[in-house]
């Protein structure tokens, strides 16, 4: 979806600029851009819930029902999604870029989304 926007984005900024591009290309890319923002594209909270459950559980605390983590490093999915300001999208795109504290899952852009949709459920 990101890429779809900046998409979308060249072309507005291209009309402002007067630069011409085919009409079939800005109808196609307007429609994809309104398909890509309705809900049949959203994330999956359930198999983020999943993958938390497989995959976080060792080192954060995912659920209401799980009482502790193997490390008070990790904040519990809970906190994350407190936080004010908390935005599924970025959460998605940090658990996408590698960083020391957290192994590198090898998450795909689908199950990134899906996980961070399920960590927006427990605000």
């Amino acid at each position: 979806m990101v890429r779809v926007m900046s998409i979308y984005r060249e072309i507005v900024w291209r009309s402002l600029l007067g630069l011409r591009m085919p009409r079939y290309i800005c109808r196609v890319m307007i429609f994809a851009a309104t398909l890509a923002t309705t809900p049949a594209f959203a994330a999956d909270a359930d198999n983020g819930k999943r993958l938390a459950h497989r995959w976080c559980a060792a080192c954060h605390v995912v659920s209401a029902k799980q009482h502790s983590a193997t490390t008070d490093q990790a904040p519990p999915f809970a906190t994350i999604a407190k936080i004010p300001g908390f935005d599924a999208a970025k959460v998605a795109l940090f658990l996408l870029a590698p960083h020391p504290k957290m192994p590198d899952m090898e998450l795909s852009r689908t199950e990134a989304g899906d996980l961070a949709a399920y960590i927006a459920t427990l605000k």
